[in-house]
């Protein structure tokens, strides 16, 4: 009876463990805050299923004493409570979504307040005397084309792992803000009242479009989704296949020891 009883159990360890780590990767892979939390809810659920169920089968396999399957099981176990340390962190990472959150800013209210801004320097251009329109022609192309690199540059530094990396990419924003910001306050100078006005507005959306600009190079910093992507295949991957791999042989032995006990 409680031999039949571990081999039900271990063979259901197998199928939980498999779910679990199904759920992680989900979690990892979801592309809502919504999705990720169900996924990692789901993991970790599961996971205690599994730890209630080895203490269980645990006391089955001493009161049967079996050494060598205690052996196997304190294997697994101890691979397990590893994997566990790192599936928590991943998942603490996964729910985050920071590199999905600066992507959504990017390209929803970072665009909008871009078009915004570009929408208010042609209206400048629009307005401004002949005698200042080359002065001005050339200054807003110099603030349009700062703030559409700007853009550009955003999708690199949310997808890049590298540190150095990303601090290259940001010495570039900063650069690129700085002419933004220059041509604007060059275009500031004495011109007619309807285009200083604008001039003023435009300002105003740079201004917003900067701190926005920000809040993505803080999110993308942080890189959660990222670095969970990279600790699940790099190193979650290899201790999943152990965590499974001890179990196997560990509802081998148990098949093994039940054929013994019917000969």
């Amino acid at each position: 009876m409680e031999l039949e009883q571990s081999r039900q159990l271990i063979a259901n360890l197998r199928v939980q463990f498999n779910k679990a780590a199904d759920a992680s990767n989900r979690a990892v892979m979801a592309d809502t805050d919504e999705a990720s939390i169900a996924f990692a809810r789901d993991a970790e659920q599961t996971s205690k299923r599994i730890e209630n169920d080895v203490v269980a089968l645990a006391g089955l396999l001493r009161s049967r004493q079996l050494p060598k399957e205690i052996r196997l099981l304190e294997e697994f176990n101890n691979h397990f409570s590893e994997y566990l340390s790192l599936d928590r962190n991943i998942l603490g990472l996964a729910v985050e979504n920071t590199n999905l959150k600066a992507q959504r800013l990017s390209f929803g209210p970072l665009r909008e307040v871009a078009n915004r801004f570009q929408n208010s320097l042609e209206s400048i251009a629009g307005t401004v005397a002949s005698k200042d329109r080359c002065r001005v022609d050339g200054l807003v192309a110099k603030a349009m084309l700062a703030v559409r690199e700007i853009q550009a540059l955003h999708g690199p530094h949310i997808a890049e792992r590298e540190d150095a990396a990303m601090t290259r990419i940001e010495r570039d924003l900063d650069r690129l803000q700085v002419t933004a910001d220059d041509a604007v306050a060059e275009l500031s100078k004495p011109i007619d009242t309807t285009a200083a006005e604008q001039t003023a507005l435009a300002k105003k959306e740079l201004d917003q479009f900067k701190e926005i600009s920000h809040q993505i190079v803080l999110l993308s910093r942080r890189n959660s989704n990222v670095r969970s992507l990279d600790l699940a295949l790099r190193t979650k991957l290899p201790l999943t296949a152990a965590c499974d791999d001890g179990l196997r042989v560990l509802q081998d032995a148990l098949s093994n020891e039940g054929s013994k006990a019917t000969r």
